[in-house]
């Protein structure tokens, strides 16, 4: 069962507000008995009480039906909110110490796995396609310095990303033989 926006404030305001049992209170906001009890004997409260009616999280009919009723609980109201929708991750922030070092890790990838797309090595490393070009055609201005190194030991990859990419790459006839 989901609790309601903020337990103790709602608490405050069900103890003030009806003749609801504590173990009714504690039960619809997620609390101990104890706790509501001591909110209720506390005569020094510093909270501010909530209204669950005017949030939408209960009715007035139900609070009545489980103040007739001991045994009853009250029930949440199910409000139709809007789903949470996850954002894009953004680019990843690489830090100035690391950032010469993917070069080193694109001829990495180059090297190993060039079954590996640019436009994955770009979401892997965060690197622009020009950098993944000039690397590839060994026209890089730096080339003589680059050495290639695994991007996972560099810091600017995990392995459970690595080896995603390499998995999505990989040919299906590949993956069937190794099984």
């Amino acid at each position: 069962m989901s609790l309601p926006l903020m337990p103790k404030a709602t608490a405050v305001w069900l103890i003030e507000n009806t003749a609801l049992t504590f173990n009714q209170i504690a039960d619809f906001c997620g609390m101990h008995m104890l706790e509501v009890k001591n909110i209720a004997v506390n005569s020094t409260r510093t909270m501010a009480g909530i209204s669950p009616i005017m949030n939408g999280q209960l009715s007035k009919e139900e609070i009545a039906r489980c103040e007739a009723d001991e045994n009853a609980r009250l029930m949440l109201l199910q409000n139709d909110l809007p789903k949470v929708k996850n954002r894009a991750r953004g680019a990843r922030y690489t830090p100035m110490a690391k950032r010469q070092d993917k070069p080193d890790a694109v001829a990495w990838l180059l090297k190993n796995h060039p079954e590996i797309s640019d436009s994955n090595i770009h979401k892997l490393i965060g690197t622009t396609a020009k950098t993944i070009e000039s690397i590839r055609l060994r026209t890089h201005s730096n080339m003589a310095a680059i050495k290639p190194r695994n991007p996972v030991l560099l810091g600017l990859c995990t392995e459970s990303d690595l080896k995603k990419m390499i998995d999505i790459s990989t040919p299906i006839e590949n993956n069937l033989d190794e099984k």
